[in-house]
């Protein structure tokens, strides 16, 4: 199986990134995590670049969602919301398809108690209008977590090595069952 994680920052050291590498890491052996790592190339989201002259860096994550069997998205919270970067990313998937029935996981994490919810719930909303399947066990808010990352952005906090883990086996079961009924 092939995961695409997807990071909703571009910050250098985001604490959400280092997650999604983590996941990599915790993966199951048969599952690969791919991060993808070039959301800043993506250009301002225009209908008409997309129906006309499709830009390369939209092409090229189209294919990788194409591919993937399944993605994370983990996201940051901007004023009570999902980082733009990250809304720009989900309007050129709009057209192309390549969320519907992809099962899909839904982190948000944050400094605060709140773990980034809100930003947490709008992603969820907005993945649910693209008919993405989000997994009932496949959706994390992870509350302070500069206190759970080491300062380099290892993990060091067990239960939410077992909280990522949980969220990569629902991914790999809504997999499973989503083979078995085609």
């Amino acid at each position: 199986m092939n995961f695409l994680a997807i990071s909703g920052s571009l910050r250098t050291g985001s604490t959400n990134t280092a997650l999604l590498r983590t996941m990599v890491t915790l993966a199951p052996k048969d599952v690969t995590v791919t991060l993808y790592e070039t959301l800043d190339d993506l250009p301002h989201f225009s209908p008409e670049q997309d129906k006309e002259a499709v830009p390369e860096a939209v092409i090229k994550l189209r294919a990788l969602l194409n591919t993937a069997d399944a993605a994370i998205i983990c996201t940051p919270e901007y004023i009570h919301g999902m980082p733009g970067v990250l809304k720009n990313m989900l309007d050129w998937m709009a057209s192309s398809g390549d969320f519907v029935h992809k099962p899909v996981g839904v982190i948000s994490a944050g400094p605060s108690d709140l773990g980034g919810s809100r930003a947490h719930a709008s992603l969820a909303y907005t993945l649910g209008i693209l008919m993405a399947r989000l997994p009932e066990n496949a959706s994390l808010i992870v509350p302070f977590i500069k206190s759970r990352l080491a300062p380099n952005g290892d993990l060091i906090d067990p239960l939410l090595k077992q909280e990522l883990q949980t969220v990569l086996t629902a991914l790999v079961e809504a997999v499973e069952h989503k083979n078995q009924t085609l």
